[in-house]
């Protein structure tokens, strides 16, 4: 059975790259275009995957990262943020909240699928 992955960026032109470009590597991909919006799709079927913008509507990524962590439930869910903020206190805070991998953008796609590939291998 094929990966899932949850995609929660608001910026469409993210969303369509990153959504054709993980359909092709196989994966099951879902959208969500604000905080609130992911954390109901994880609640609705957790993803093996949750790439993770941090400045969302509703709720930010730091934020539905908090979440996903303090529920015992979702603890196998792996989360990669994906983001424009790229200053050591923001990655730093990313990982402290329980963030498997930090990616700035813009990003090589090449290295991206390496890294979501990497997650979802263990």
């Amino acid at each position: 059975m094929s990966k899932r992955v949850l995609i929660a960026d608001d910026e469409p032109n993210i969303v369509i790259s990153l959504e054709f470009l993980l359909q092709q590597e196989g994966y099951q991909v879902e959208v969500a275009h604000d905080g609130q919006e992911a954390l109901d799709a994880i609640e609705r079927q957790p993803p093996d995957l949750v790439l993770l913008d941090i400045m969302l509507p509703r709720l930010s990524g730091f934020d539905v990262c908090q979440r996903i962590r303090a529920n015992p439930d979702w603890s196998k869910v792996r989360v990669v943020m994906l983001t424009a903020k790229g200053r050591e206190v923001e990655v730093s805070k990313g990982l402290a909240l329980g963030a498997d991998d930090y990616i700035t953008k813009p990003f090589a796609t090449k290295e991206l699928l390496a890294r979501v590939r990497d997650q979802l291998a263990g």
